[in-house]
C-alpha cells in the first residue's frame, strides 16, 4: 500500500510520483511494511496554489477560530496519543513510554497550546499606534503559505505538521505545507490525519493544513522559491539547508534556518577543583542523551591543561567507554559520524576512547570522545569545529582564561556556549574574560548547566549566530517570539477607523491585548 498525501483538502494519490520509499526501525534495521510517494513538481505546484488560497481565506477568519483549531488539534493528539507514540517507537526507536508518550508528546501539546493562547491573546501583534499621525501599524500573516521542513531527531515536537514552527505559522494566521521527514513518515500521517481532523472540526479553510512526505532536491528547491510561498521554516544538516537557503535567497522568500552547532562548554579550573565527577557525568548524560542527537548536544568542550583538566578527561573517558551506544535514527547516521570523526582526526584530534561504528542489531556508533591542545584548535578551527551527530566530543585543553577566550573568539556561530564556574567566586576573574568572547557567538548562555533540554517559554532562545541558524535576530522555540517569523509588518497611514484592523481601532478588541499608544504600552483604549 502506498499512503496518499494531503493536499487541497483531500487525501488523495501522488500526481507522477518520483517513486516510493519506507521507512526502516533503526534497532532492527527493518524495512516497515508501508511505503510512501516521492512526489514531483506536481504535488508541490497544487499544495502552493491550494496554500495560497487558503491564506487568501485566513486573512477573514477571527483569531480565536485559529486559536481554537490548535487547541483541538492538541487534544486529537492526545487522544491518539499511544498510537502515534507506537509508530514513533518503531520508526525511530525512541523509547515509547518515556519519551514519547510522555515527554515530547507532553511539549508538543503545549506548544499547540501555548500558540493557541498567543493567537486570541493577540499581543505578540505588536500593535503600534501614533495618533498624531494616525499611522498605526502590526504584524500580521503573509501572503501565501509556510513550508515547513522536521528534522528526524523529534517526530513530535519539530515534526513539520505538528512541531513549533507549525504551531508559530498557523497561529500567525498562516497555512502550513508540511515536509515530512523521511525517517518518520507514518508518525507524520497519524499527526496529519490529527491535525486535518481539527481544520475541519473548527471550520478552518481545508488547505489550512497539507502534508507531502518527500520529494527530490530540485522539487524542495522549487518548493522553497515559488512565487506562491509565503516563507519557510527548516531544521536539518547544514549542506541541505544552505542549498535550501540559496534558493529562497535568490527568490527573495524568508526562509528560517536551524542547522548545525557544537554548542561549546568552558570549564573553568576553579569548578573542577570543586566538583570534577559531578560535571563529568553532567557532561556524559547531556552528549549521550538520545544517542547525541540533540541540536544541542555539547560536542566542544574546553578545559584547563593539567591535572585537574586530566582528571577530568579520564572520568569522562571511562563514562563514554563503560557505557552501551544508543541507537541511532538512520541507516546513515554510522556513516555520517564516521566521515566527522575522519576530518576532526586528519586535523589534529585524538580519540581517546571509542571511534567505530558499533556491533549491535541496529545503528550505532561508539560512544566517542577526542582531544586537542589549544594551539591545534586555533590552527585548524574550521575543521575542529565539525558536527558529529552523535555521542561524539571533542576536549581542548587550553593554558588559562585568556587562551579560552581566544578559543571562543575563534567559535562558529551556535545555539548554545556553556560556561561552567566554582559556586564560590573563585572563577569571577576568568569568567569576566572570558564572557565577552563569547557572548556574541552563541544564542543561549548557560552557566553552570549543560545545554540539552530547551524550555517553551517566552524568554528562551532556540536560535543563534550564523551557521547554528540563518539569522541571529530569531528562535524557533519560545512563544511569542517564534510567531514573528511568520509575519509580515502591515502599516495604516490615515485610514478609516472603521476600515483598520481590530487590533488597530481605537477600542481594544479583547480588553486586555496589550498596544504601544503614543509610546506607551497600555491595555486601555485610544
Amino acid at each position: 500500500m502506498t499512503h496518499p498525501v494531503l493536499v487541497a483538502g483531500s487525501w488523495r494519490p501522488a500526481h507522477d510520483p518520483i517513486g516510493t520509499f519506507h521507512a526502516t526501525n533503526p534497532a532492527t534495521r527493518e524495512q516497515r511494511p508501508n511505503a510512501y510517494p516521492i512526489s514531483s513538481v506536481a504535488d508541490v505546484h497544487a499544495a502552493l496554489e491550494a496554500g495560497h488560497e487558503a491564506a487568501l481565506a485566513l486573512r477573514s477568519v477571527a483569531p480565536e477560530q485559529i486559536a481554537d483549531f490548535l487547541e483541538q488539534f492538541a487534544d486529537n493528539i492526545e487522544a491518539r496519543g499511544d498510537a502515534i507514540a507506537a509508530i514513533g517507537h518503531l520508526e525511530t526507536a525512541l523509547p515509547e513510554a518515556t519519551r514519547l508518550r510522555k515527554g515530547e508528546m507532553g511539549r508538543t501539546t503545549n506548544q499547540l497550546r501555548q500558540a493557541a493562547a498567543a493567537a486570541r491573546d493577540r499581543a505578540w501583534v505588536n500593535a503600534t499606534i501614533d495618533t498624531g499621525t494616525n499611522i498605526r501599524s502590526m504584524l500580521g500573516p503573509l501572503n501565501g503559505p509556510v513550508v515547513v521542513f522536521g528534522p528526524n531527531n523529534f517526530p513530535l515536537a519539530f515534526n513539520g505538521i505538528s512541531g513549533g514552527d507549525f504551531a508559530a505559522a498557523i497561529a500567525a494566521g498562516n497555512p502550513v505545507i508540511a515536509k515530512a521527514n523521511p525517517a518518520h513518515p507514518g508518525t507524520t500521517r497519524l499527526l496529519a490525519e490529527a491535525a486535518f481532523d481539527a481544520v475541519q472540526a473548527s471550520g478552518l479553510p481545508a488547505a489550512t493544513v497539507q502534508l507531502l512526505y518527500h520529494m527530490p532536491p530540485e522539487a524542495g528547491l522549487e518548493l522553497v522559491s515559488h512565487p506562491l510561498v509565503g516563507a519557510t521554516g527548516f531544521t536539518g544538516s547544514q549542506f541541505a539547508g544552505l542549498k535550501l537557503k540559496e534558493a529562497a535567497d535568490k527568490a527573495g522568500k524568508p526562509i528560517y534556518l536551524e542547522m548545525s552547532s557544537v554548542n561549546p562548554v568552558f570549564i573553568l579550573p576553579g569548578a573542577l577543583d570543586e566538583r570534577t565527577a559531578d560535571v563529568a557525568q553532567e557532561f556524559y548524560g547531556s552528549c549521550s542523551l538520545a544517542a547525541g542527537q540533540f541540536c544541542t548536544n555539547p560536542g566542544l568542550v574546553i578545559l584547563p591543561s593539567g591535572e585537574a583538566g586530566e582528571a577530568f578527561a579520564k572520568a569522562a573517558a571511562d563514562l563514554f567507554a563503560q557505557n552501551a551506544p544508543g541507537t541511532l535514527l538512520s541507516p546513515n547516521g554510522p556513516g555520517n559520524i564516521a566521515n566527522a570523526l575522519g576530518t576532526l582526526t586528519e586535523h589534529g584530534a585524538e580519540i581517546i576512547t571509542g571511534g567505530s561504528e558499533a556491533d549491535t542489531p541496529g545503528y550505532a556508533f561508539e560512544n566517542t570522545l577526542l582531544r586537542t591542545d589549544a594551539n591545534t584548535f586555533l590552527a585548524n578551527a574550521e575543521a575542529l569545529q565539525t558536527e558529529a551527530f552523535g555521542t561524539v566530543s571533542l576536549l581542548v585543553f587550553a593554558d588559562d582564561a585568556a587562551q579560552m577566550a581566544q578559543i571562543a573568539d575563534a567559535l562558529d556561530g551556535n545555539l548554545t556556549g556553556s560556561i561552567y564556574t566554582d559556586t564560590n567566586g573563585a572563577d569571577d576573574n576568568a569568567y569576566t574574560t572570558l564572557e565577552p568572547a563569547l557572548r556574541p557567538k552563541v544564542g543561549r548562555l548557560l552557566n553552570d548547566k549543560m545545554p540539552t533540554g530547551v524550555a517553551v517559554v517566552p524568554a528562551m532562545n532556540h536560535g543563534g549566530p550564523f551557521p547554528s541558524t540563518g539569522h541571529p535576530g530569531f528562535t524557533a522555540v519560545g512563544i511569542p517570539a517564534s510567531l514573528v517569523r511568520f509575519a509580515a509588518l502591515q502599516s495604516y497611514d490615515n485610514v478609516r477607523p472603521h476600515r483598520l484592523p481590530p487590533e488597530l481601532q481605537d477600542k481594544n478588541p479583547t480588553g486586555t491585548m496589550w498596544r504601544s499608544i503614543d509610546g506607551v504600552w497600555t491595555q486601555n483604549d485610544v
